[in-house]
């Protein structure tokens, strides 16, 4: 007979892995360009090893995983990572390839990292980074960096077949805007306008570029909707609204604040 798991621990193993599995904050998420056409380059989303460490010391704590490491003669390197899930230690592995950079020592820190972030991924972690839209952005090929910094995409569902979760109506969240402005007709026009929105901030040095889709998208997974703002109605619309707002209102709060120290 198969033993039934103990509900208790079944829910801690599913919160460390939606802990694992959460979005960074966009200030640690960096691109660099996988491919270069002319004056446009491909940017590729990722997070440094660091960012991996502090989510595994932040999620199991120093003593709930472990890694170690294999050189393999062409100067790539396998990185075994380990980590304590409920009363088990899980090992999952992948390989790292070395960079391009002219320092042999260079060349093999960056196959460590690249391996660690390889079988991190394999725990869920950062792995909706690999489901962003493709983005092509203007790139200087004689300084090898980006013209402008490259603005986070919203990540494309895992599968486009799965029909969104029903839109849950409650006294708290069936309200319109508390000023009664217009709301957005759709998700699709929703996120267009939270785009456009956040660019503006950006533009004024509220905040960094996609700093406000990142929050909304937060905001909104935790209620219960899906991550793809064009999928969303009702409700959810209306806590995009007002989640934006408040967004605003605490960036321009915090610079008054700021002005008034300074």
């Amino acid at each position: 007979m198969q033993a039934t798991m103990n509900p208790k621990v079944s829910g801690k193993i599913e919160q460390l892995t939606e802990a694992l599995a959460a979005p960074f904050d966009v200030r640690e998420v960096r691109f660099k360009p996988a491919a270069v056409s002319g004056n446009r380059a491909l940017a590729l989303a990722y997070v440094d090893a660091r960012s991996i460490q502090d989510r595994l010391d932040r999620v199991l704590g120093v003593t709930g995983w472990q890694d170690e490491y294999e050189c393999l003669p062409d100067g790539s390197v396998v990185c075994r990572l380990r980590l304590r899930i409920g009363d088990e230690w899980i090992t999952k592995m992948d390989v790292g390839g070395p960079s391009e950079q002219p320092d042999e020592g260079d060349r093999r820190k960056a196959a460590f990292s690249d391996a660690l972030k390889r079988a991190a991924v394999k725990f869920g972690i950062g792995r909706y980074l690999y489901r962003l839209p493709s983005q092509w952005v203007d790139y200087d090929s004689h300084k090898r960096q980006f013209a402008r910094t490259p603005s986070l995409p919203l990540p494309t569902p895992p599968n486009p077949n799965t029909q969104p979760p029903p839109v849950r109506l409650n006294a708290a969240s069936d309200r319109t805007p508390k000023n009664g402005s217009t709301i957005p007709a759709s998700g699709d026009e929703l996120r267009r306008r939270v785009q456009d929105y956040d660019a503006r901030l950006a533009q004024q040095g509220m905040c960094g570029s996609g700093e406000l889709v990142a929050h909304l998208v937060q905001a909104g997974v935790k209620a219960g909707y899906e991550a793809d703002l064009a999928k969303w109605s009702g409700a959810a619309i209306v806590l995009a609204v007002e989640e934006a707002r408040a967004f605003e209102a605490r960036l321009r709060r915090q610079k008054s604040e700021c002005k008034e120290v300074a």
